[in-house]
């Protein structure tokens, strides 16, 4: 061989290493969100249209909003998608977010079992179906978990005058919502439910819609990032790769054309204020 062509050949050498060395990746970031998020199969239709886009990895952590805060205030994770506007404005103004923005809305709505026991089929008024239920002793499960659907409903009774803890009609689960609609099929039972994870468990758990319509029922999401200044170690730069994301046109497109059996169960609105 000649002198040249064994020179040519320790030069090429390192280059063959670096060429198959895996690609980088970007960076990763801890996402907590609700499990109407998760369980409606919105996350599995966005975030690797993200990825993709950013090369950032996103671990979703699907909890109830109030869990999921909780999580942010203690730094172990970089970014929140929630439902809970009160409990977003405190955890903003507390100073353990930033970068708050509106994502997203649709809206809540009561379900149970298609023989309608309470008799609140076709209602437009949440409170007065609530106060018919109570007083027909009918089945209801509540999330019991502090997320943004558990808030709302225990909202309702208290605007009722209502303390439905401790009543045998009631029924304090302590689970996720596609957990509990899955229950609420079994019992029978009503539950309050967002529209997006019913639409995803409607098949599976045949139950029907009671009550729809009320604007006190309308469910907006949010998009906050920790703040770094509270929690230096977090992915903040990353993190707001997401907010940026989900709020730029691409993003909202996307949580527009995601459907389940041909309707559309989250409509964007960032900016429409």
């Amino acid at each position: 061989m000649s002198r040249r062509a064994q020179a040519l050949r320790r030069l090429a050498a390192p280059l063959l290493c670096i060429a198959l060395l895996p690609a980088a990746h970007g960076g990763e970031i801890k996402l907590a969100t609700t499990t109407s998020t998760e369980n409606s199969g919105l996350l599995k239709h966005l975030l690797p249209r993200f990825e993709k886009t950013s090369g950032v990895t996103v671990k979703v952590i699907a909890v109830g909003s109030g869990k999921a805060m909780k999580m942010g205030e203690m730094g172990d994770v970089d970014v929140l998608l929630v439902h809970a506007r009160k409990m977003e404005d405190a955890f903003v103004a507390a100073g353990y977010g930033i970068n708050r923005r509106d994502v997203m809305y649709n809206d809540f709505i009561l379900v149970g079992p298609a023989s309608d026991p309470a008799g609140v089929k076709g209602g437009k008024d949440v409170l007065a179906g609530l106060r018919k239920l109570a007083a027909s002793g009918s089945k209801f499960i509540s999330r019991g978990d502090n997320s943004g659907t558990d808030v709302m409903e225990k909202d309702y009774w208290k605007q009722l005058g209502i303390e439905p803890k401790g009543q045998p009609w009631y029924v304090n689960a302590g689970l996720g919502m596609g957990e509990v609609l899955t229950m609420a099929a079994q019992m029978p039972a009503y539950t309050l439910s967002d529209r997006a994870t019913y639409g995803a468990y409607r098949a599976k758990t045949g139950l029907m819609i009671a009550i729809e319509g009320d604007p006190k029922m309308f469910n907006p999401y949010g998009i906050i990032a920790v703040n770094p200044a509270r929690h230096p170690g977090i992915n903040y730069k990353d993190a707001m790769k997401l907010v940026e994301w989900i709020t730029s046109r691409e993003g909202q497109e996307a949580i527009a054309g995601y459907k389940v059996e041909g309707e559309q169960l989250f409509f964007p609105n960032y900016g429409t204020k």
